[in-house]
């Protein structure tokens, strides 16, 4: 168990996979900094994250993780037994990051008691799985090995580059008034809302709110974009293409966001913007926008809700028949307890 006069001062933190995942990891950080003021805090990841980890104060640095070859798996064992790290604190746990953790030469090493990967720490997270959001999750993590929770917010931030990036187009659009940001991306075919839902919901809050809606997208979502700001006409922009850390700036320019559960989604929700998540296959519980602040909306009577399923086998029923007063209901309650001036 490690206490505030544990010999602390190089600490590694290890999340891969899901960008969402990722960023929902970093409720960790200012807990730990609280603990240890002091330590320099690594965070190694794989390549798609590492950007919107390199930004954040309390990281003094990103390890990027490339590929799957053993090469690389050595090379980042060579590195990391260089940095002599005091701490490693091991948040995904599979078979790669426990030798990872088990390699690093730390004299505290922390991960998940998975079956096969125990031999690795000497200091053990929660053993459940599936039962917690994985923000809890993380934070139930640092109380079962001695570090107090003081924060539970997530931590990222927005470089400057991508800021003025931001300012110069919401210029160029001679607008003045305010505006709510529609975010149809998702991993999953069946988390990604129908752009007619999206639509309704978004001319919903144009009629309520007298507010215009910025439809943010990245790659692979142009298609469901343009069909949004088609079937909105006025009521609709719709943004450039952007990377995630622009598609951040972008949303800092809005009220508030409504997306699908995605890694914009978490992304976004992580910067402070008050969020809609619009869940079908997935579990808001589990998977929702971490926080207070924010809000999910899902149609619970529909006897396949929550199926899990990569494909809809059905006729995405959980988002075409998701009826507009519920959504609009749960943008009401955002707004109100944000305290949201439109």
């Amino acid at each position: 168990m490690l206490t505030a006069k544990s010999p602390v001062s190089r600490i590694l933190l290890i999340k891969f996979r899901g960008i969402g995942d990722v960023i929902l990891s970093t409720v960790v950080l200012k807990n730990i900094k609280e603990r240890y003021p002091q330590a320099e805090i690594d965070f190694l990841t794989e390549k798609p994250s590492a950007p919107l980890l390199r930004d954040i104060q309390f990281i003094s640095s990103v390890l990027v993780f490339e590929g799957n070859r053993k090469t690389e798996l050595f090379r980042k064992i060579m590195l990391i037994r260089k940095r002599k790290y005091d701490l490693v604190i091991d948040m995904y746990s599979n078979p790669k990051s426990a030798q990872l953790t088990f390699a690093s030469g730390a004299r505290f090493r922390a991960g998940f008691p998975y079956r096969g990967r125990k031999y690795a720490y000497n200091l053990f997270g929660p053993p459940e799985r599936g039962i917690h959001h994985a923000g809890d999750l993380h934070l139930k993590f640092l109380e079962a090995i001695g570090i107090p929770i003081v924060a539970r917010e997530t931590v990222t931030a927005v470089p400057a580059p991508e800021k003025l990036w931001a300012e110069e187009f919401i210029s160029t659009l001679g607008y003045q008034g305010a505006f709510a940001a529609l975010v149809p991306g998702g991993g999953w075919a069946s988390k990604r809302c129908d752009p007619e839902k999206f639509a309704e919901i978004g001319n919903g809050i144009s009629k309520q709110y007298g507010v215009k809606n910025l439809v943010l997208w990245g790659k692979g979502d142009l298609d469901e974009a343009h069909k949004i700001v088609q079937l909105m006409g006025e009521n609709a922009i719709l943004a450039p293409e952007s990377t995630f850390l622009q598609m951040g700036a972008l949303s800092l320019r809005c009220k508030f966001a409504v997306a699908n559960d995605s890694g914009p989604m978490h992304f976004i929700s992580s910067l402070g913007v008050p969020v809609l998540a619009l869940h079908g296959p997935t579990d808001p519980a589990l998977q929702g926008p971490f926080g207070e602040k924010h809000e999910t909306v899902r149609l619970d009577e529909l006897e396949c809700i929550c199926c899990n399923l990569l494909e809809c086998t059905r006729a995405h029923e959980c988002f075409r028949d998701l009826p507009l007063e519920r959504a609009m209901a749960k943008i009401e309650s955002l707004i109100a307890k944000n305290r949201i001036a439109l």
